[in-house]
């Protein structure tokens, strides 16, 4: 199945935090980290969109629509819910 965003949308490859650390202890959801990352697959036809396929990005935690794509979560966001590009 293949999404297209629309005007000033961005859709984005979620990446699942880790939900154990490094000695074995689980840490709940609620206790997480507010922002999440997630590599952008595509984006819509607006000029004004300063991303691009295959950047990485961090946003809100509860920004955006979920969408699964084969089994993948993936998130439709508007280009402003986007924090900051991780390079």
């Amino acid at each position: 199945m293949t999404i297209k965003p629309l005007a000033d949308r961005v859709l984005v490859r979620v990446e699942l935090a880790e939900k154990k650390t490094a000695g074995g202890i689980f840490i709940p959801d609620t206790a997480q980290e507010k922002t999440q990352t997630g590599i952008v697959v595509s984006i819509g036809d607006d000029d004004d969109i300063k991303v691009s396929p295959n950047d990485k990005v961090m946003f809100n935690k509860y920004a955006g629509s979920p969408v699964k794509i084969d089994s993948v979560e993936h998130l439709i966001l508007e280009f402003k819910d986007i924090i900051a590009i991780i390079s």
